[in-house]
C-alpha cells in the first residue's frame, strides 16, 4: 500500500497595511528610535551588487570582523550573520571571539550595548544604523527608575524590593539594578529570576516589559493578578497609592514590546476557527489574555526548538516577531505553520538593519573606517556586569 504525504500549504504572507513601509522599517517613528541617520550615503537598495560587495568586505576583513544577527533580523542581512540568536546569546557569543576587533551587531541599540559590556576593551561593537533603537527599552529611563526608587524609599520598603530587569533594558537600567542588589533576566530563565529574587526580598520592581513580569509571576509562579501593579512613570507618584505599593508583590513597570502587544485574543479565536486543531505558540512578551488562550509561551529559542520537535504534518499559528516566523515556517515545510496575526507585524527599529546598511558598514570597516561604535562608560558597564553576572550564577 502506498502512503501520499500531503505538503502543508504554503506560508501565507499577512495582509499588508497603511503603517507596512513603517513596520519594514522604510519610515521613522520618533516614538520609538533615536532619530539618528548614518553619516555618509548609503548604497542604493536596488543596487544588484550589495550581495557580492557584503560578501566582498566580509572576506577582506576575515577573522577580524564578526557578525550577530537577531532572530527578527531580514534574511537578507541574516546570511552574512556569523551566528544567530537572541541578544543575550549574541553578547555571549561576541565575548567568546577576543581575536575579533569588530563586532558587527546586526540588532538593535540595548544588544550591542549589552555586547559593549561583555566584550574586551580591544574589541569595538558596531551598530549599521544608530536609529535601531527599542520602543519597549526606550519606555525605562535610568531618571525615571531614579524616581520610582526614591518613592520606595520614602515609603520605607525598598530594602525589601529587589530589582529584576529583562533583558531588553538600557546599559543605565542594568546598572540600576546591578547597583540595587538586583538580576537581568531573559524571557528563557525569568521564573529562575523571580524564584531568586522572592528567596532575597518581598517585592520585585519588574523593569520595563509589564507582560513579562505578570506572565511569569502568575502563570510559573501562582501569584494572583491582584499581586501585580503596574507603575506608570507618566502619572504623578506612578499612578498608585501608598497602600497599592505596599501590597503588591510584583510592582510592574509599565513598558511593552510594541510588535507582541499587537497580538489579541481575538486572533487567537480567529486562527483557531480558521485551523482546526492548530497549535497556538507565543511569546511571554504578549498579553497575559492572548498567553492564557495559548497552547504554548516560549522565547525565541523556545519556538525554534518546538517547531523543530513538532510532528510532521502539524499546524501551529507563531505569535512572536514576523521574520522570525517566515524562517521557522520555511525551515520546516513538512508543518503548517502560520502568523498569529492577519496583518503586517515586523520590529520596525530591527528592520531599520537593511543590505544598504550592512554594506556600507562593512566596506567603511574593510577601508580602516570604524562607523558607529557603541560604547558604554566604564561606571555603568561594571553595574550592569554585576546585574548581568547575578544572572549567570542563578541557580
Amino acid at each position: 500500500m502506498t502512503t501520499t504525504t500531503v505538503p502543508a500549504p504554503a506560508f501565507q504572507e499577512p495582509t499588508p497595511t497603511p503603517v507596512s513601509l513603517l513596520l519594514l522599517g522604510r519610515t521613522a517613528d520618533p516614538r520609538s528610535e533615536r532619530g539618528v541617520e548614518c553619516p555618509g550615503d548609503l548604497p542604493p537598495a536596488s543596487d544588484p551588487d550589495l550581495v557580492a560587495r557584503a560578501a566582498a568586505a566580509k572576506a577582506k576583513l576575515g577573522d577580524r570582523l564578526f557578525v550577530l544577527g537577531h532572530h527578527y533580523q531580514r534574511d537578507e542581512v541574516i546570511q552574512f550573520a556569523d551566528v544567530t540568536g537572541d541578544s543575550f546569546k549574541l553578547a555571549q557569543q561576541a565575548a567568546a571571539r577576543p581575536e575579533a576587533e569588530y563586532i558587527v551587531f546586526c540588532g538593535v541599540h540595548f544588544m550591542a550595548e549589552s555586547a559593549d559590556i561583555l566584550t574586551s576593551d580591544a574589541q569595538q561593537v558596531i551598530l549599521p544604523d544608530l536609529a535601531a533603537g527599542c520602543s519597549m527599552a526606550d519606555m525605562a529611563t535610568a531618571e525615571q527608575v531614579e524616581r520610582c526608587w526614591e518613592r520606595l524609599e520614602d515609603l520605607g520598603i525598598a530594602e525589601g524590593v529587589v530589582p529584576v530587569s529583562y533583558m531588553n533594558s538600557s546599559a543605565d537600567i542594568k546598572a540600576f539594578t546591578g547597583r540595587h542588589g538586583g538580576t537581568i533576566c531573559t524571557s528563557s530563565n525569568a521564573e529562575r529570576a523571580l524564584e531568586w529574587a522572592f528567596d532575597k526580598g518581598s517585592q520585585v520592581l519588574f523593569l520595563p516589559d509589564q507582560h513579562l513580569g505578570r506572565n511569569t509571576a502568575v502563570r510559573d509562579l501562582g501569584f494572583s493578578l491582584d499581586d501585580c501593579v503596574v507603575y506608570n512613570p507618566h502619572r504623578p507618584d506612578g499612578g498608585l497609592t501608598d497602600d497599592q505599593l505596599r501590597a503588591a508583590k510584583m510592582i510592574l513597570w509599565r513598558g511593552h514590546c510594541s510588535v507582541h502587544g499587537r497580538f489579541t485574543p481575538e486572533t487567537v479565536d480567529e486562527v483557531r476557527e480558521r485551523i482546526p486543531g492548530v497549535n497556538v505558540l507565543v511569546h511571554p512578551e504578549c498579553k497575559h489574555e492572548v498567553v492564557e488562550k495559548a497552547d504554548y509561551v516560549g522565547s525565541t529559542e523556545r519556538i525554534i526548538a518546538l517547531l523543530d520537535e513538532a510532528e510532521p504534518g502539524s499546524a501551529w499559528a507563531i505569535g512572536t516577531e514576523l521574520n522570525l516566523v517566515k524562517r521557522v515556517a520555511a525551515a520546516h515545510p513538512d508543518k503548517q505553520v502560520v502568523f498569529l496575526d492577519k496583518s503586517v507585524c515586523y520590529c520596525s527599529t530591527m528592520n531599520r538593519i537593511d543590505l544598504p546598511h550592512l554594506v556600507w558598514t562593512l566596506e567603511a570597516l574593510a577601508d580602516g573606517r570604524v562607523p558607529n561604535v557603541i560604547e558604554v562608560d566604564a561606571d555603568t558597564a561594571h553595574f550592569a556586569r554585576v546585574a548581568l553576572e547575578q544572572m549567570l550564577a542563578l541557580p
